[in-house]
């Protein structure tokens, strides 16, 4: 017997939310942060770096190099979408912007891939809400879009997303892939050939894309979950979970062949993990989800423990389980945390037929006032930075951004202006009474989230650029190499500052060497002096030391040739 469902939801309360402001809201979200920005550091601009020297044709498309380096992550996948997008690209298109455009695309493709997600898991049998005795719940196929719309606005209002859905690095294609991943098992009962697509996509790219443990994982639990809990009355379960096996089975020999299996258990007897700062990633990152996917295994607990599986719950219970297992257990843990936002945005939307009104109320203006506040701080801090009023906010960007200028973008502001319009027409609709859609919610910090984000990209962009970015400082090594430096050694650099140096300083790189015949040598202070193998130090001047203006600790030094070179 199945226990009985704890969603009383009437007609009135599925009522749409319109389809030009969701889109509006999903447009406002994407695209800043991809447009007008320079890579930063250090995961964007190293995966950029690399994606450079492929569309160029300067390493191998297998093994790729960076300065004589391997990627740190396996997965090559992101480094051939961004190289592709190079060469493909027109030459009026920077090689920034052509590398954002399929990340751009990426991002899109796991917001629609969790909204329909959630659609379907919302069309199963036991998701759906009391039937009244004389009629007036909700039907399902509308009943099935109002959590799909609440399931979308708690994947953008989720603060974690913002920054790392906005890099083109591995983690974003990991991410989308994982979307597929959970749209195709939601939609297998009432699909074919959608499905079947991106569970191929899915689980290959997240393979290629450096994660085929987690690849696995989802995939064997997702057979358990198709055999154990049916979606629909005429669900085909043993089909779809062979079909499950063998797309699995197919990306683990892909992964093997390719030899991305690793071991990434980090050993928690070593020190490898913080847990108080692990507790304050799980605290914040899914925020304002979590919480109400909590909600969601209280109100549906009879349904996730009864005989009968629920597939509604039971999907996105273990994508967010391994998720949260990898948080645990890897590093970089807010990476892998990432990946487990859609399928925790899908539990928080089934929390939304169950909340009280005065949980409702409580969302609403804690996230009113975290989201107002947050806005007029950014727009005091922009005010004082253009004009110097307020003169603490603007002394404390001085101190914390030495020798950045302030620069005015009217399309900047003239965007800023009518996202914060926006926000306080939406929060005057919020505020009028006998709002019934059961999205309501998370109406407001999803808009918040977007604001803010907007905001920061708009107003701060400069700051953040000069604060983020390798260009500062690589202008400094520029002027201090001065015109038509020729090769340059280099010295313990990084990943990201050789691709720094490469890009926005065009230089010619070569890691250094005994017999070298570059006059100049760029170090880190860190890596300085070197082995007495590798750099014969008496034959190197010092000519300057350039610092990061917004990191004490990032120093490069610059050398120039003392003899004549060998």
């Amino acid at each position: 017997m199945n226990p009985p469902t704890p969603a009383i939801v009437t007609q009135n309360a599925v009522s749409p939310l319109p389809r030009w402001a969701l889109v509006l809201l999903c447009i406002a979200y994407v695209v800043p942060g991809f447009v007008g920005r320079d890579p930063w550091k250090s995961a964007d601009v190293t995966a950029f770096g690399y994606m450079l020297e492929l569309a160029h044709g300067r390493t191998p498309w297998l093994s790729p190099l960076l300065g004589g380096m391997p990627p740190e992550t396996e997965g090559l996948l992101p480094y051939w979408l961004g190289a592709w997008a190079i060469q493909l690209a027109p030459q009026w298109v920077s090689a920034e912007m052509a590398v954002r455009l399929p990340f751009a695309l990426l991002l899109v493709i796991t917001l629609i891939a969790t909204w329909y997600a959630v659609y379907y898991l919302a069309r199963s049998p036991g998701a759906q809400p009391v039937a009244f005795a004389f009629g007036g719940e909700a039907n399902p196929p509308d009943y099935a879009r109002a959590i799909a719309d609440g399931g979308l606005l708690a994947l953008i209002a989720c603060l974690g997303l913002a920054q790392l859905s906005h890099e083109v690095t591995s983690y974003l294609v990991q991410l989308s892939c994982t979307a597929l991943i959970f749209f195709a098992v939601a939609a297998m009962p009432h699909r074919t050939v959608a499905p079947a697509v991106a569970l191929a996509t899915g689980m290959v790219g997240l393979t290629l894309a450096g994660a085929p443990a987690l690849a696995a994982l989802l995939g064997l639990g997702s057979m358990v979950v198709v055999v154990y809990a049916p979606g629909s009355q005429t669900d085909h379960r043993l089909r779809w979970a062979l079909a499950l096996g063998a797309i699995t089975l197919a990306a683990a020999l892909i992964a093997w062949g390719l030899d991305l299996w690793r071991w990434r258990i980090v050993d928690s007897g070593s020190g490898g993990k913080e847990w108080q700062s692990l507790a304050r990633l799980l605290l914040w990152f899914g925020w304002p989800a979590w919480p109400l996917a909590l909600w969601t295994l209280w109100r549906w607990r009879k349904q996730i423990i009864s005989r009968q599986g629920h597939r509604h719950l039971l999907l996105p219970l273990w994508f967010s389980a391994v998720s949260i297992a990898a948080t645990i257990t890897t590093q970089p843990a807010d990476r892998a945390l990432l990946l487990g936002l859609p399928a925790l945005a899908a539990l928080a939307a089934f929390a939304l037929p169950t909340l009280r009104r005065s949980v409702g109320a409580l969302i609403d203006w804690f996230t009113l006032l975290f989201f107002t506040v947050s806005a007029l701080a950014i727009w005091v801090i922009w005010i004082a930075m253009q004009t110097g009023v307020p003169a603490k906010p603007a002394a404390n960007v001085a101190k914390l951004a030495p020798g950045f200028v302030p620069q005015f973008s009217a399309l900047a502001l003239v965007v800023a202006l009518a996202a914060t319009v926006g926000w306080c027409s939406l929060v005057w609709w919020r505020a009028a009474r006998n709002r019934a859609p059961i999205w309501k919610s998370l109406v407001l910090p999803a808009s918040g989230a977007a604001l803010g984000w907007l905001l920061l990209m708009t107003l701060w962009l400069p700051l953040l650029d000069y604060a983020r970015s390798y260009r500062p400082q690589v202008r400094s090594v520029m002027a201090a190499l001065g015109p038509s430096p020729g090769c340059v050694q280099t010295v313990g650099l990084n990943r990201a500052q050789v691709a720094a140096l490469q890009y926005h300083g065009g230089l010619s790189l070569q890691r250094a060497g005994l017999q070298d015949e570059c006059d100049w040598l760029v170090a880190d202070i860190a890596s300085w002096p070197p082995s007495e193998r590798m750099v014969n130090v008496a034959r190197w001047e010092a000519r300057a030391t350039i610092p990061r203006p917004t990191d004490k600790n990032d120093h490069l030094l610059v050398f120039h040739r003392a003899g004549p070179a060998r």
